[in-house]
């Protein structure tokens, strides 16, 4: 028995159960609201001025959260340490690879970037190899080895490049960085000449399959072209006008010149961004007036003509040259003077002697090959001066009268004459380093050679050729030709048969033909 504390009559045992049973919340039923707390239990104050009340303390599930966090960090350490690990176990790898086989088909100095995973310890020039063998320069610096071809390269043909024993900054294993890259097939330029239409300039491949006009005007006296620009110089009434463009014939513009006149021997320099003439008043008299002035100028247009001066005095030139791979002129005055001039160094003109003809520039290596006033022919270095004579060649065809330099060797354009010193012919011989000569072509006495000249890389050869020159008449321009004019194409390493087109001037040559 018991009571319910209010002095009345004791409780039977039915009655406490049923009491008790009332006390004792009741189970919630799925759907039913939750009861709320008893009155008398304390709840959290809420602030009197309306704001959040505070934080709770860290709760099971903050503590689950942060030990989850730790999990994962560790788990991303460990996984960049076992990365750490397999780096340097592999090596370093090639990530990236930069080179523009395009340029490289046309110019010297162009360049090879390898990029690796990692930053590497000093390359050597021996660890680097490239099949075809090319000359080349290296250097390298964090993760990247550059290297730089010295000449062109051959068109149409895989390059394999290799750096081997390449280790990381700090040690570990060594390995290999190599990739390889196919450059494109040539495409040339041509000068055609009318005599009842408009001169054209073709663009082609070496078939002469796929040619199409890119410039044509009634009188073209002269052009040339680099990588991506085509300059020409055309004829007018009242004297010469030099035009830029794109090699596609698209985006002509004018270049201005140091007056009225007329202009001839037009040349690039690609690597300075010039081009290059000699220019003569139209007005011209015994007593006023520029006669074969040597001008440079900025092929962007963005400078005025500078006309190169010797002692302050106009330059006034018989035959000069741009120097390859430079911004250099090389030149002869109406003296016979041998000078060699920076248009962008502060050195001024540097007398080399005396001079009859410059046969040719080398490219890649500051060398002339010159044929001096007493006759003999030289290997003149323009950086100090020095000289030593032309090696002849082996069998000796005799003395040149145009020389082409290439990297490996020289085409040599030679007159044959008989017992009695009689011409009887002309050719074109090539001759490699070590003198070795091979007749590459040859024409009949009543044919001449007019130009020869050879692709970038020395892969090809172009030699001019004006048929039956006694009754192959003669243009009016400024650079009078023979009407009729072809050039031979010639492979000078391989066997690849090449075409005779029409036309004159392929785009290889770096000077006008000689009239």
């Amino acid at each position: 028995m018991s009571t319910d504390g209010s002095g009345d009559r004791p409780l039977t045992r039915a009655e406490l159960r049923a009491l008790r049973a009332a006390e004792t919340p009741a189970e919630p039923q799925p759907g039913e609201p939750q009861p709320s707390a008893p009155a008398d239990e304390p709840q959290p104050a809420e602030p009197a001025d309306g704001s959040a009340p505070p934080a709770e303390p860290p709760t099971t599930r903050d503590r689950r959260f942060t030990l989850t966090l730790l999990s994962v960090l560790g788990v991303l350490a460990l996984v960049a340490g076992v990365l750490a690990v397999v780096s340097l176990v592999q090596g370093p790898r090639l990530s990236d690879v930069q080179v523009d086989p395009a340029q490289a088909i046309e110019a010297s100095g162009s360049r090879l970037i390898l990029t690796a995973n990692q930053s590497l310890d000093a390359v050597e020039p021996e660890q680097v190899s490239v099949e075809p063998a090319v000359p080349f320069t290296v250097d390298a610096s964090g993760r990247s080895v550059g290297i730089r071809f010295t000449v062109p390269l051959h068109d149409d043909t895989t390059y394999r490049v290799a750096v081997t024993g390449v280790t990381a900054t700090g040690g570990g294993t060594a390995a290999n960085l190599e990739t390889a890259f196919r450059t494109p097939e040539s495409s040339i330029l041509l000068l055609q000449r009318s005599s009842d239409g408009a001169d054209k300039i073709f663009l082609s491949d070496l078939a002469g399959e796929r040619a199409a006009a890119v410039f044509e005007h009634p009188r073209i006296s002269d052009y040339r072209a680099t990588s991506d620009a085509l300059v020409v110089a055309v004829e007018e009434e009242d004297g010469s006008r030099l035009l830029v463009m794109n090699r596609d014939g698209s985006d002509p513009r004018e270049l201005p010149l140091p007056g009225e006149g007329y202009i001839s021997s037009v040349q690039v320099s690609d690597r300075a961004g010039l081009v290059g003439y000699s220019y003569s008043d139209r007005e011209l008299t015994e007593t006023s007036g520029r006669a074969s002035a040597l001008v440079t100028q900025p092929l962007s247009g963005a400078g005025e003509p500078r006309i190169v001066q010797i002692d302050g005095k106009d330059a006034n030139v018989a035959e000069w040259r741009f120097v390859p791979d430079s911004s250099s002129l090389l030149f002869i005055d109406f003296d016979g003077s041998l000078t060699v001039e920076d248009p962008t160094g502060d050195a001024g003109a540097q007398p080399m002697g005396t001079a009859a003809s410059i046969l040719g520039v080398n490219r890649g290596t500051f060398t002339a090959l010159i044929e001096r006033a007493d006759g003999s022919f030289v290997v003149l270095d323009l950086t100090d001066g020095s000289e030593e004579p032309l090696p002849a060649s082996d069998p000796d065809y005799g003395d040149a009268v145009g020389i082409e330099a290439f990297p490996g060797g020289t085409l040599r354009h030679v007159v044959q004459r008989d017992e009695l010193g009689m011409p009887t012919g002309q050719a074109v011989v090539k001759v490699d380093e070590k003198g070795a000569a091979t007749v590459i072509a040859e024409v009949s006495g009543e044919d001449s050679i007019l130009q020869t000249c050879v692709s970038p890389s020395g892969q090809y050869a172009a030699v001019t050729v004006a048929p039956d020159l006694a009754s192959n008449q003669y243009d009016d321009l400024l650079l009078p030709l023979p009407t009729t004019l072809h050039t031979r194409l010639i492979d000078l390493i391989g066997d690849r048969e090449l075409p005779t087109l029409s036309g004159f001037d392929i785009s290889w040559c770096r000077t006008a033909p000689l009239p």
